[in-house]
């Protein structure tokens, strides 16, 4: 089911760790691949795409004008030529390579699976993907996993038992500020993390939920969301048909209206995305006085945090509004949504009518992707989802080596360098906010490739004929492993992604970057390729993520993480200023005549990749210690450097996914953000971009943002 993503460099859903509640944390970033190649021989065809220096060459178009169609330049050839795969909503540099890594990691899921002499975590491992691969199984057990919680729904009596079965259902399935994943199904999410007002304690974070459909606006808009309404509530009808579950019809109009009620109190992306807005403080007292209408005693002690005094509200007039509606709504129409979300999340672990079912409204109607992946796949997704570490340990081991480790850790600290540059260089800032940044940027700490320390799964127990069992309890470990974070002391040494992980992500909270193994490959970065390229590719990332402790997010938040006013008044004004123009920016790009890029919404990442472009740019050029690296075959260092990262963003989406991006996503899209050269000036003498092409800004027009 949906999920939305932010602080990271970008992020892919993995349905099934989602329906198992598991924590943003958990969750694999490794969408479908083609499973007909051997892992080696994909890697190899990989890189006999790039060019000697370590791009594509053969996915450009030179035929367009790259102050024309600066991406199309870039990547016309391989948009032209590549297809979205069957099973896949969108394709991309980022897809290629999440493939790959879960190839890696089916060899060692696999080979776990079949060692009859495994024990301790590979046991797990095993027993997990075996049970989620046992079809036969899964059918012959038919309804019998989720019958005792339809059971318990059923008899539901009262607003004392609704309330105790909400509270029982609550999970660690949303990330505020690091993943930034904001969707939960259940009617409330909770994430569990350093108090945004208080860094030397742990807080619980409640955030707004209880939609089937991935925002707000699926459920109000017109248009296209109008026919979505109906493609979903046939689908709910649908389930609940499955489930012989009498007058089915009737239940899913009743549960639309349901949603679409939650819907209407619920804040909307840009409103969810503004920290300043989130961060309300208030004290088990206040749930009562602020959102009367559930009984929170007993929601809170079903949760396990009946003793918990001190909460984060993200959304609080949406929490005040659901609240309300726990009261003032049937207690069958209740009844019936909380059998219907049982059922859907369930859906993975079920009889195969359940599990094309789910693929065919949540993949292909909403997402347009016509084929659901492979089993294989999808069992490799969840168990990785469920055993992350344990996996990641393994994959670290056999797919890292110490020398990139050590590569790569020597590119952050020549970005770090540059970024104090570009801070000591900004010509309207005042020497107080100068300093105050400077700190912050001191006191960034970074991790490269895996934790180094690894989870212990030792409490979650797995059988290897139980697949919805052993998602359920990987849901319910993973919530009590972050409960008992609370009342202890702050730490700053768990990794919020999995080194098979194909992303990068700035923790706000702590002050920390973290690059997954996974991510420090071609096209990224290559030990073999060319340092322009190595700097446009995995340099931009780390600059984007370094560039994040600095956006208009994380620039609320002092060297301790602490959200703090540390500017003085005319220097945040300027700092606005530059974003507004920035997002106006953004706002010109229209991948359809009827629906823009929402530049506030995306100003973040915006900001992030501006800077972090900049800084890798300056980083490079430091690195040549006063001699001048060679044009290579016919491609400056400079065209090279750009080139590099251009092609990290190269994306092709299927349009239902696309429109639904633009909509929920904090990310532009792939192909604008490659257009952030357009605010860099060292790109228009690189290829020769004047006043007159499509691109060009007047020096005035580029956004200068640190």
């Amino acid at each position: 089911m949906p999920s939305i993503p932010h602080r990271s460099l970008l992020a892919f859903a993995v349905s099934a760790a989602l329906a198992a509640g598991l924590g943003a944390c958990e969750r694999a970033s490794a969408p479908s691949g083609d499973a007909s190649k051997p892992a080696a021989q994909a890697g190899a065809t990989a890189k006999a795409a790039l060019g000697s220096f370590g791009f594509d060459t053969a996915g450009m178009d030179k035929s367009v004008a790259p102050g024309d169609e600066f991406y199309d330049y870039a990547n016309g050839g391989w948009m032209k030529t590549t297809e979205i795969p069957a099973d896949r909503s969108s394709i991309g540099a980022f897809a290629v390579l999440a493939q790959q890594a879960q190839k890696d990691t089916r060899d060692i899921v696999e080979n776990a699976a079949k060692d009859a002499n495994a024990s301790g975590d590979e046991k797990k491992i095993g027993d997990y993907y075996t049970a989620f691969m046992d079809e036969a199984g899964i059918e012959a057990r038919g309804l019998a996993p989720v019958k005792p919680e339809l059971d318990a729904i059923a008899g539901i009596a009262d607003a004392d038992a609704l309330a105790k079965t909400l509270g029982g259902q609550l999970r660690a399935d949303v990330d505020l500020l690091n993943a930034t994943n904001y969707y939960t199904d259940r009617l409330f999410g909770l994430w569990v993390s350093q108090d945004i007002n208080e860094p030397t304690r742990t807080a619980p974070y409640l955030v707004q939920g209880g939609l089937g459909m991935p925002d707000r606006s699926f459920y109000l808009d017109g248009g296209r969301m109008a026919e979505l309404r109906k493609a979903y509530q046939a689908h709910v009808a649908k389930v609940l048909d499955l489930a012989g579950i009498a007058e089915s019809d009737a239940k899913a109009a009743r549960i639309l209206a349901l949603e679409t009620a939650i819907a209407k109190v619920h804040a909307t992306q840009e409103e969810t995305n503004d920290v300043a807005k989130g961060a309300n403080a208030w004290k088990r007292a206040d749930f009562d006085a602020k959102a009367p209408g559930l009984d929170w005693a007993a929601y809170f002690d079903a949760a396990g945090l009946g003793q918990q005094q001190d909460f984060i509200v993200w959304q609080p007039k949406a929490v005040a509004g659901i609240s309300a509606l726990v009261k003032s709504q049937p207690l069958d129409a209740w009844k019936d949504y909380l059998a219907y979300h049982a059922l859907d999340r369930a859906s993975p672990y079920l009889p195969k009518a359940f599990a094309d079912e789910s693929f065919d409204f949540h993949g292909h109607v909403l997402n347009g992707t016509p084929q659901q992946s492979e089993r294989w796949k999808r069992a490799i997704d969840d168990t990785s989802g469920a055993l992350g570490e344990a996996i990641g340990k393994l994959y670290a081991d056999q797919h890292f080596s110490p020398e990139t480790k050590a590569r790569a850790e020597a590119m952050v600290k020549n970005i770090l360098a540059a970024f104090g540059k570009r801070i000591d260089a900004v010509a309207w800032m005042s020497p107080e906010t100068k300093a105050q940044a400077k700190a912050k940027l001191a006191g960034l700490k970074v991790g490269v490739g895996y934790p180094d320390a690894w989870r212990d799964y030792s409490a979650l127990e797995v059988k290897r004929d139980d697949a919805l069992g052993n998602a359920e309890r990987a849901g319910e470990f993973e919530y009590q492993r972050n409960l008992a974070k609370l009342g202890k002391p702050v730490g700053h040494d768990e990794w919020c992604m999995l080194p098979q992980t194909v992303n990068a992500v700035n923790l706000p909270l702590e002050n920390r970057l973290l690059f997954p193994a996974a991510i420090l490959q071609p096209p990224f970065f290559d030990p073999n390729a060319d340092d322009a390229v190595n700097y446009g590719g995995i340099g931009s990332v780390i600059g984007h993520e370094v560039s994040h402790s600095f956006d208009n997010s994380g620039a609320l938040f002092d060297a301790d993480g602490k959200l703090r006013n540390w500017w003085t008044k005319e220097d945040f004004a300027k700092f606005e200023a530059a974003g507004a123009a920035l997002a106006a920016q953004f706002d010109t790009y229209a991948p359809f005549p009827d629906l823009h890029v929402n530049g506030k919404l995306t100003l973040g990442e915006d900001i992030a990749d501006v800077a972090g472009l900049a800084t890798s740019y300056d980083a490079y050029h430091a690195s040549w210690n006063g001699t001048t690296p060679a044009t290579l075959d016919g491609f400056t260092p400079d065209q090279r450097f750009f080139l590099g990262f251009a092609q990290v963003w190269r994306t092709k989406f299927r349009e239902a996914a696309l429109r639904n991006r633009v909509l929920t996503d904090v990310h532009a899209p792939g192909m604008y953000r490659a257009l952030t050269v357009r605010n860099i000036d060292a790109w228009y003498p690189a290829f020769d971009v004047k006043d007159g092409t499509k691109l060009y800004l007047a020096p005035g027009k580029r956004v200068k943002i640190w």
